[in-house]
């Protein structure tokens, strides 16, 4: 079989795998998404969407972890397979910083490698050499799992005149606490996904100053609804004894994610 028959076996084999969910995977999708990424011929969208599916919970392994890293540490391969490798390392990160390593059997990874992970992120991110949106990605994946890099990386990302550099600090600040008055601020933003990950950072530190503009956001009849969706969320944990009376209305939503939304987050409140 010649290449373009291999490559188009491989995309055929990886769009099943996209379009399955990921506990029907194969016991050897692993071991696929592993031979992918390794292989530098491969074609690149390929491995761009392995990247992507490799960072997924039931699938991650040291041995992904590692490939995925040597792909973010080679500055031979595109801006964006490194990009994608970082962020796939984000939920594994956070995964493995919440829930220890007292028993190997409950963590995909290893702590030598989680250690690893993240000296190198870090290593990584303080390099002027690697492209910025590589860094912007690296600091949005290593901040799942916190450390004293992190405040001022975000500070300084925050101040800056590139948008893309504010909203990936706004991003992190869901994770990292200490940021509740430039979260309040981000609220007023014109961008929309600095707008968004505000409420979302707003909702995970319960910041009351943004009780007002996240209840004005419900009670709007024009918010869109992934911005609602994380206002409704919001407003269960920043002011649970008021929620219910902002919350209420939507619990009839003909929209089911909506009403769905507003019933958990008013259950949420309740408790």
């Amino acid at each position: 079989m010649n290449d373009n028959g291999a490559n188009r076996i491989r995309q055929t084999n990886l769009k099943r795998l996209y379009e399955t969910p990921p506990w029907d995977w194969p016991e050897a999708a692993d071991k696929i998404f592993l031979e992918i990424l390794s292989d530098n011929h491969a074609d690149s969208s390929d491995r761009i969407l392995t990247a992507e599916l490799a960072g997924d919970f039931t699938v991650i392994n040291d041995k992904l972890v590692d490939v995925l890293l040597t792909i973010l540490q080679n500055e031979d391969e595109s801006e964006e397979l490194r990009g994608r490798a970082a962020i796939s390392l984000g939920p594994i990160l956070e995964y493995a910083d919440t829930s220890g390593f007292e028993d190997p059997d409950d963590n995909p990874i290893s702590e030598d490698t989680f250690r690893n992970v993240q000296k190198s992120l870090r290593r990584l991110y303080q390099d002027a050499a690697v492209p910025n949106n590589v860094r912007r990605q690296i600091l949005e994946a290593s901040v799942r799992a916190t450390l004293d890099w992190h405040q001022d990386a975000i500070r300084t990302a925050y101040s800056s005149d590139d948008e893309d550099w504010v909203l990936t600090s706004v991003f992190s600040m869901r994770w990292v606490r200490g940021f509740d008055k430039q979260i309040t601020e981000s609220l007023d933003s014109s961008n929309r996904d600095v707008h968004f990950q505000a409420v979302c950072a707003a909702g995970n530190w319960e910041v009351d100053t943004a009780w007002s503009h996240i209840s004005g956001l419900i009670s709007k009849k024009v918010t869109d609804k992934p911005l609602l969706l994380a206002a409704i969320e919001a407003a269960a944990v920043i002011r649970p004894e008021e929620a219910g009376l902002v919350l209420l209305d939507l619990t009839d939503s003909d929209d089911d994610d909506i009403a769905g939304a507003a019933n958990e987050a008013m259950a949420m409140a309740d408790d």
